[in-house]
């Protein structure tokens, strides 16, 4: 059907709520890219033909037969506990599910909502039958990510049951373009993309631009090592992002818009497209929409993979079809941006928090976060911690409470020792620094950036030496070249810290060190670039014994550098088996039969293999 006026679009949501209502019992099943590498797929698969037979299966037990709906659903949240499943309406919240556990589902809980315990979440071993009972989810605050996990990722009548689309219409029929970019910047909504540049600045700094053609882009290249809040949007509520796009062109006058995806993300691509093709099927995108006379056409864009094409310009450019390189500015995007027009160009995050300001207005969405960062942030939670997944809350909340609350400490115990925010372009921050409020402004005052949102977890077994090494290679990789400071500084810089870890480093390495990542942070032609040097200059900062130690003492403390460990074999345990010497590519162990083994570091390669051969724990490595 076409859905052609607003009166059109309520008659649609109280049909598809109807709809919705009439499931006797619906099962949600994690579809989101972690939970299919878990196996997803083939428990929706499973669950799909066992719901099926519902017919035979209860006329044979004599029993009325359950309307039951079993649908793929974006993120649900707890990435490390997959593959998931919510069964409604008993609200159950069941982890780790596995083929075999299917039909004890189906006959147990989808035929007598009876729960299967054994398969809820466990909290010290207190069995949290509920997503309000899991610590996890129940400390967050859900905007962006609210219908994730909740609704079919693939269905947009279930999108517009939830009341989708109903904040495009009011801002059609209700708000002049005026009136949206005025609601958007009394909201405080600063982009989510990292830099955090108010959006309805940058949306009426687009409005008043002579030029009459303009652009909305979506930024949905998401390149930082360990983040995917973008990617799980995209999967799992993909209408909620067009239609925060749509609302944006309609303010600032454009008819058309592109939405750039990382190649490596095909399930955001094909939902993408899905949500596209349902929308204009209803007349939800492309002419004359609800009969209002906004016209806006969407295109999918797909980046193969440049963490440069994450920068405005260099996205722009790459969705022209040239190669992907930031510009000099001015001009601003704002003024010359996709084809040197006026482009808004947001992330995500940023478009999914547009609907509910429409709706809920701007006073409701200042009760949210700080001061000077209103709303929500969406984190994706990694590293050295016992509960891996994507999270949101309010923008000021603790580092202690998200890691301690809610991801519920690190793993095994082990001390904490710091967390790389913002990406590789970010900074890492320590033990001190936890209770400070994670939000745009605090974040920039300790060295570090908000970033799109990663979160990766360190403990003590954690070289922040290594780290920074890594961080560099990867920025040094994908620098595009174009500047000098940031194509040989971010090179040097890189040699300087392989030097280091593998021994051969200087005290002198270290001034240069400092002195290079001033000279690319000042220097470099775009974002990208002066940032890159912040994973060094925060290590640097807060860890800089360690980078001594590595240099005077040859040693790394968290036994991590390959080239800085020492084996040796601790003659109580070993029983001379020989099987060490055996495996030795160096031929650096000797010993006899049923005595101790001994190790020669002068000869020794440093590969492991005796450590990982010997069955009586009898190698180790010297702190």
């Amino acid at each position: 059907m076409s859905i052609v006026s607003k009166e059109d679009l309520l008659n649609k949501q109280a049909e598809a709520k109807n709809t919705l209502e009439s499931f006797t019992c619906r099962v949600l099943v994690c579809s989101g890219t972690g939970c299919i590498a878990s196996g997803a797929q083939k428990i929706y698969d499973e669950m799909a033909k066992l719901c099926e037979n519902l017919d035979w299966v209860s006329v044979e037990m004599q029993k009325d037969v359950p309307h039951v709906g079993v649908v793929k659903t974006g993120c649900q949240g707890l990435c490390e506990l997959g593959p998931l499943m919510k069964i409604e309406p008993y609200d159950y919240q069941y982890v780790h599910v596995q083929v075999e556990d299917c039909k004890e589902i189906v006959e147990r809980t989808v035929m007598e909502g009876e729960p299967v315990s054994r398969l809820f979440y466990r909290d010290h071993d207190t069995a949290c039958p509920h997503p309000s009972d899991i610590p996890f989810l129940n400390q967050q605050t859900r905007i962006v990510l609210e219908n994730c996990g909740n609704i079919n990722a693939e269905s947009i009548d279930e999108y517009i049951a939830v009341g989708g689309f109903q904040a495009m219409a009011k801002a059609f029929f209700d708000m002049s373009p005026q009136d949206v970019i005025d609601e958007v910047t009394k909201s405080g909504l600063r982009g989510r993309g990292g830099a955090g540049f108010p959006a309805g600045k940058k949306w009426s700094q687009v409005a008043r631009q002579k030029e009459k053609v303009r652009y909305v882009v979506c930024n949905g290249d998401e390149g930082d090592p360990g983040a995917f809040m973008d990617g799980s949007v995209m999967e799992g509520d993909p209408y909620k992002m067009i239609e925060g796009m749509t609302i944006a062109a309609y303010a600032v006058g454009a008819e058309n818009g592109y939405i750039y995806v990382r190649a490596e993300y095909p399930l955001s691509v094909k939902r993408l497209r899905m949500a596209i093709e349902q929308a204009e099927a209803y007349g939800l995108l492309g002419d004359n929409i609800l009969g209002s006379g906004v016209n806006f056409h969407l295109h999918i864009n797909r980046g193969a993979g440049a963490f440069v094409c994450g920068e405005g310009s260099a996205l722009t450019a790459s969705i022209e079809g040239k190669r992907g390189m930031p510009r000099v500015k001015p001009p601003r995007t704002v003024e010359k941006g996709l084809w040197e027009k006026p482009t808004v160009l947001n992330n995500v995050e940023t478009y999914a928090n547009v609907p509910k300001i429409i709706l809920q207005g701007a006073d409701w969405f200042r009760t949210i976060g700080t001061e000077g960062s209103p709303g929500t942030k969406t984190f994706s939670l990694t590293g050295a911690i016992e509960n891996t997944g994507l999270i949101e809350v309010p923008m000021g909340t603790s580092l202690r409470h998200i890691i301690y609350d809610i991801g519920g400490g690190l793993k095994s115990g082990a001390a904490f020792k710091g967390v790389q925010i913002g990406g590789p372009s970010g900074g890492c921050l320590i033990e001190d620094q936890i209770d400070s409020p994670l939000d745009f402004d605090s974040v920039k005052s300790l060295d570090a950036i908000m970033g799109s949102g990663g979160l990766v977890v360190m403990d003590e077994n954690t070289c922040m030496v290594e780290v920074a090494r890594f961080f560099m290679n990867f920025t040094q990789r994908e620098s595009c070249g174009k500047c000098v400071p940031c194509r040989e500084g971010t090179k040097r810089m890189l040699e300087i810290l392989e030097r280091i870890v593998d021994g051969k480093g200087e005290m002198s390495d270290l001034d240069e060190l400092e002195e290079l990542a001033t000279m690319v942070q000042s220097m470099a032609l775009c974002g990208l670039g002066k940032s890159a040097p912040l994973p060094v200059i925060s290590t640097l900062k807060r860890f800089r014994d360690e980078y001594e130690e590595h240099i005077k003492d040859k040693k790394c403390r968290a036994k991590v550098c390959t080239a800085l460990r020492k084996f040796h074999i601790n003659p109580e345990f070993c029983i001379g088996c020989g099987k060490c010497a055996k495996n030795c590519p160096a031929g650096a162990i000797s010993g006899k039969i049923k005595s101790p083994y001994h190790i020669n570091n002068d000869v020794c390669i440093k590969c492991g293999s005796c450590k990982d051969n010997c069955n009586f724990d009898a190698v180790y490595v010297e702190a």
